[in-house]
């Protein structure tokens, strides 16, 4: 199936059927990276869900794209352009509600699978319009509050589920900062698992497995 024009670029691995009841996963990429990279997953993701995985919409030199700009050269260290972030979240909120009417799919089981960067935005979009979204599967990423939208502290999350793994050696993005993850969705009341796995900055073939059983779970 080609993938029609949407306001991401994006691919598609089309379920075995297309109808009202199809659910759709969207797989959002981490910082420097594009919509190839978690595609590759999609040929051991299960043959009922559709699968698109999107490309963030700031480019980056050489190449590569980015969901929001990080400056590298900031005396504290590295930090985020939440503004962009924000706006990436909107994007994407959007988005689902494009393709979901574009592909004729399900709009109520609607999951987001992200890494590092893509899964800090999976989260926003989920904390943020937890209507839009049925599961996430946050990997290597944390939640920054930050760009959140306001007053979603007092939005319904309880239909919400997430599945949350880091490496335990990651030199990216600390351990300590994933490591929150638990306690923030619990106060959201959001069903939650969190794993860590002896790695860096990636995803372990366990780790692959392991977020693979929690979502034929959810099905």
């Amino acid at each position: 199936m080609q993938p029609k024009e949407l306001s991401l670029e994006h691919l598609v691995r089309p379920s075995k059927e297309i109808n009202s009841n199809t659910p759709l996963l969207i797989m959002l990429h981490g910082y420097g990276s594009n919509e190839e990279d978690l595609f590759s997953f999609a040929a051991e993701l299960p043959d009922n869900i559709f699968i698109i995985s999107a490309r963030a919409p700031y480019s980056l030199e050489p190449y590569g794209y980015a969901w929001y700009a990080i400056h590298f050269d900031n005396l504290n260290g590295k930090w985020s352009d939440d503004d962009q972030a924000i706006e990436s979240r909107e994007k994407i909120g959007n988005f689902i509600d494009e393709a979901c009417t574009a592909y004729g799919l399900n709009s109520n089981n609607v999951t987001l699978l992200g890494f590092s960067q893509g899964t800090i935005l999976s989260y926003a979009v989920a904390l943020s319009y937890p209507e839009k979204v049925k599961n996430v599967i946050g990997l290597s990423g944390y939640i920054n509050v930050d760009i959140l939208a306001k007053g979603y502290q007092e939005k319904d999350h309880s239909q919400l589920k997430v599945y949350a793994s880091h490496g335990q050696v990651d030199q990216v993005i600390p351990p300590e900062w994933a490591q929150r993850i638990p306690n923030f969705l619990k106060n959201l009341q959001v069903e939650h698992v969190y794993e860590e796995f002896p790695v860096g900055h990636g995803v372990a073939p366990q780790n692959f497995y392991s977020f693979k059983k929690w979502l034929l779970e959810k099905f």
